[in-house]
């Protein structure tokens, strides 16, 4: 434990950014799936759920959750497995 009252400080805030990043990155994940399953089923929204999964994806990479090359693969995936069902 830390004894100085500012490393105290970082503790807590570290924990909360911790909490905040895991959740956006669970969402992110479950938008991505719900997109791969929309595509694999040829749902009637498979090209609404791809354009979401895609925006998800951007503003992980703008918060820093994501490397803007993973992300990159990410969607690249996506888009070719929507065109190819097309």
């Amino acid at each position: 434990m830390p004894n100085i009252k500012s490393a105290k400080k970082r503790v807590k805030v570290i924990a909360t950014k911790t909490a905040q990043n895991k959740a956006l990155k669970s969402a992110l994940k479950t938008y991505v799936k719900k997109a791969y399953i929309a595509v694999d089923t040829n749902a009637d929204n498979k090209a609404e759920a791809v354009r979401l999964a895609t925006k998800k994806i951007d503003q992980a990479v703008a918060k820093g959750l994501m490397h803007k090359n993973t992300a990159a693969r990410a969607k690249s995936s996506l888009a070719k497995r929507l065109n190819k069902s097309a």
